[in-house]
């Protein structure tokens, strides 16, 4: 075997040194052990009293620590370490002391590597984060300049070139004519995507083999990647319920490791044995399984598609037995198509569509599935109108570009797609849930819900729907002036989801929504939920999350509206796939696919988690215990139990790391037989309203 190069052996030398210098009490440690052990092999009395001193400062500077946790309310298992260290200074075992002293820095850095390992998903996503982006300006000569910039320079309608192979730096519509991009770090789908000229491009997504070009549609702070990059930090920042886990343990492990250590002692009546005994009580194996385990739950939910904010929301996740679920861009898709836009008509100054809107409705159920198509018709009816249909929609959509919620983007593309230019509003203002209203071209626009408008425009006449139709209503210089109707189809995935989390334990599901209530009940049957709260308030769904039972309780929501529900759930996800920003801050956990299957995969990920803790817990403890015993019989001296105490340890963070594999949902993301859409083929899709 060739032997290695010098360059090499210097390369693992200086490899060595780095991770000594990471960890310097392991660094001192060796040291104070070497010299000890070469005066010991020449009968120096010096190395006993320099072991003495320095395992003495160890265990004055552990009690410091326990000292300053007490007084925060916190009752570790340190308390073992300490009295194994006195133990055997006692009775003289100081090779022994220094090993255990060896064994607790060492079983930081052991689980400081593990963690490493653990949370390899979530460091990659903030190592990727891009921090330069190429400006395209335009020279003197009318050519393209290309100049880099900090990608927080960066501001709305700037161009930017992306050359193959780079990282998109912020939120962009594509410039050029087609591109293809891996979005798996923000999505989890595996297969780079194709978006065209028009399309939405995501901070985060990697550029396929050819350049393209950009137009900024949102700063570096507000792009999608950025936010994504926020939540991770939350996450390895936040504080996981990993040490309150092992001290649920600490009190009758303790009580069990003295009771042992003491009759060991007393029936032997050899002090050297209680030594023994506790030597293999430390809780190192305690103390590192948990925190291993839940940074593995953490780091395989980001690669499955959700940053989870600390191991606290994994334990939560696993015990999860309600959940409720908001509808609108949560059952729903998410994005409303305009099927028809209905003029009031007016006679005499009183509203005629009440006898029209019997009229459409009769169509509408003849037409069927087709009420879906995308073009809009107008209404018609005898009498004059305060505006057409066009104007209704230019209107309206208008008024809606101060909105952020999901049916506001159905009625501008709308308007978009008819090629109506949007206006201007000197004033504007959205009331949470219930609509917008807008001053445009000196005239005031309100578009919402029906009792929203009505109570601004007392003519609002209810318009007739049929199942999983929506309607905006819009009035103009309070007086009603039509209604746009809407259809959202249920996501395709909905009713797996509900039907796996009800098959796996979870007992109470229920919708909780600010819409109307026969639009709620027909996605709730769609989807297989029989418990439904509709026409809420946004502080009325914080009052029924708290009273559902029982708890935990999982809230699934979007957008700023669900961020008070989110916020007060015991585990509140918000679908951020769209950049529901206010939603994603508020809650615990962020699905960052634009589907409902990695809910069921973040229920699954934190059972398996808490589970894999849970028995790494107990490895620790069994085989610790078994060995005390083995030890309080005289078989195993000090230093053995030593350093067999570290094989203890690295058996159970090899078990702790089972956490980043394991069972998932088992939902799949193919289409599979619905039982009831089979029974039921020509059920209407549900749509969403305000």
């Amino acid at each position: 075997m060739a032997r290695r190069s010098w360059p090499s052996q210097a390369r693992r030398v200086t490899r060595w040194l780095r991770r000594l210098v990471r960890y310097p009490a392991i660094a001192a440690t060796l040291v104070v052990g070497a010299v000890v052990l070469v005066l010991a092999a020449n009968d120096v009395p010096a190395g006993r009293w320099i072991a003495t001193v320095y395992v003495a400062v160890v265990i004055v500077w552990v009690l410091i620590g326990m000292v300053r946790d007490v007084l925060r309310g916190h009752v570790g298992l340190d308390i073992l370490a300490v009295v194994a260290m006195a133990a055997t200074l006692a009775v003289g075992e100081y090779i022994a002391a220094l090993i255990i002293v060896l064994m607790l820095s060492g079983g930081a850095a052991l689980e400081d590597a593990a963690a490493r390992r653990a949370k390899r998903e979530l460091t990659a996503l903030l190592d990727r984060s891009p921090r330069i982006a190429h400006l395209l300006t335009r020279s003197d000569a009318g050519t393209d300049a290309v100049r880099d910039v900090d990608v927080d320079d960066v501001e709305l309608e700037d161009v930017l070139l992306i050359r193959p192979a780079e990282i998109v730096p912020v939120d962009g519509i594509l410039l050029s004519s087609s591109g293809t991009f891996d979005e798996s770090s923000l999505t989890g789908e595996s297969m780079p995507v194709s978006r065209g000229e028009g399309d939405e491009v995501l901070s985060g997504a990697i550029n396929g083999s050819r350049a393209v070009r950009i137009r900024a549609i949102r700063r570096s702070a507000d792009s999608q990647y950025q936010q994504i990059v926020a939540l991770v930090r939350d996450a390895q920042e936040s504080q996981a319920p990993t040490v309150r886990l092992a001290d649920r343990f600490a009190i009758p492990f303790t009580a069990v490791s003295l009771v042992i250590a003491g009759a060991a002692w007393g029936i032997s009546g050899d002090p050297a044995r209680f030594a023994e005994v506790l030597v293999l009580a430390t809780p190192c194996p305690l103390l590192i399984a948990a925190p291993v385990a839940f940074l593995g739950g953490l780091s395989r939910a980001a690669k499955a598609g959700v940053i989870v904010k600390g191991g606290a929301v994994i334990e939560q996740l696993a015990r999860v037995r309600s959940a409720a679920f908001d509808k609108t861009g949560t059952l729903t898709q998410g994005r409303p198509d305009l099927v028809e836009v209905r003029v009031a008509r007016v006679a005499d100054g009183a509203t005629a569509a009440g006898a029209a809107g019997d009229a459409a409705g009769d169509a509408a159920a003849a037409a069927g599935a087709a009420a879906h198509a995308a073009s809009a018709t107008a209404r018609t009816a005898a009498g004059p109108s305060a505006v057409d249909a066009d104007e209704l929609l230019t209107l309206a959509a208008s008024a809606e570009q101060y909105s952020s919620h999901v049916l506001a983007d159905g009625i501008r593309r709308a308007a978009e797609e008819r090629g109506l230019r949007l206006r201007p509003a000197t004033d504007a203002r959205e009331v949470a849930t219930n609509g917008v209203t807008a001053i445009i071209d000196g005239r005031t626009v309100v578009v919402g819900k029906p009792v929203y408008v009505a109570s601004l425009a007392s003519d609002t006449t209810p318009e007739p729907l049929q199942p999983g139709q929506a309607a905006a209503y819009v009035a103009v210089d309070g007086r009603y002036a039509g209604a746009l109707i809407l259809a959202d189809d249920p996501r395709p995935e909905a009713r797996r989801v509900v039907a796996w989390l009800r098959a796996t334990g979870v007992e109470r599901i229920t919708m909780l929504t600010g819409d109307v209530e026969a639009t709620a009940r027909s996605i709730a049957d769609t989807v297989g939920i029989t418990d439904v709260h509709a026409e809420l308030l946004p502080a009325e769904k914080v009052h029924l999350a708290a009273q559902l039972h029982p708890r935990p309780v999982l809230m699934v929501g979007d957008g700023v509206n669900d961020a008070p529900v989110l916020a007060a759930a015991d585990i509140g996800v918000a679908m951020g796939a769209k950049g529901a920003t206010a939603a994603g801050d508020a809650a615990d956990a962020v699905v960052l696919q634009d589907s409902l299957l990695p809910i069921a995969e973040a229920v699954a990920i934190g059972r398996h988690t808490l589970k894999v803790a849970y028995t790494a817990i107990w490895i620790g403890i069994a085989l610790s215990i078994g060995l005390m015993l083995v030890a309080a019989a005289g078989y195993i001296p000090a230093v053995a139990g030593a350093l067999t105490q570290e094989l203890v340890d690295l058996a159970t963070i090899l078990y702790a790391l089972r956490a980043l594999r394991g069972p998932g949902a088992g939902i799949g993301t193919s289409p599979v037989a619905d039982p009831i859409a089979e029974a039921h083929p020509a059920a209407t899709p549900p749509a969403s309203v305000r």
